[in-house]
């Protein structure tokens, strides 16, 4: 039996993000994968929006796609900067930021899409290079997170391959609930 629409969480179209210490290399080659797919799944999602399909949001009091398309190169920018710490020294305590108030910012309100995905694709040929460039042991390296605690890269890449998914689906969601082509 199908459930109503009111009962399906518009926040998590992928399922929340489980948490993941140590990946397999199968598994670890299938997050990294999808990392480097994320530019253009996200490019094929957005792909022909009008202005003001860019300004609605993905769901009641969610953030709009414009919005979303901003946040994620934000988001993933901090996470390449956060594996390059975490390769590069003890442990590292890294700084947090409140995504929200990134969102509100003019540049993620008044810049024009491509500018991030361009730039998030410039981002993931970096962080793919990299990602393909370790080791099996560099992905047992820790961070500090001051508010999710100790942190492996294993754990970033799953959670930076899910993160990329969830996003791209708010949008190909919302596209399919308003019938947009």
């Amino acid at each position: 039996m199908n459930q109503p629409n009111s009962q399906v969480d518009l926040r998590y179209p992928v399922g929340k993000y489980e948490h993941k210490e140590a990946l397999t290399p199968t598994e670890r080659d299938i997050a990294i994968a999808q990392i480097a797919a994320t530019p253009q799944a996200l490019r094929d999602a957005v792909a022909g929006l009008s202005h003001q399909q860019f300004d609605t949001p993905y769901r009641p009091g969610g953030w709009t796609v414009r919005q979303l398309v901003h946040h994620i190169p934000d988001s993933h920018l901090n996470s390449y900067v956060r594996f390059k710490l975490a390769l590069t020294e003890n442990e590292p305590t890294i700084k947090p930021y409140d995504e929200a108030l990134w969102a509100k910012l003019q540049d993620s309100r008044d810049t024009p899409v491509e500018v991030s995905l361009s730039l998030l694709e410039a981002l993931h040929n970096r962080w793919d290079v990299l990602l393909r460039s370790l080791q099996p042991e560099d992905f047992a390296r820790r961070l500090r997170h001051p508010e999710m605690g100790t942190m492996t890269l294993d754990d970033m890449v799953a959670h930076y391959a899910w993160h990329g998914r969830h996003h791209v689906a708010h949008i190909t969601a919302l596209r399919a609930r308003e019938g947009w082509k």
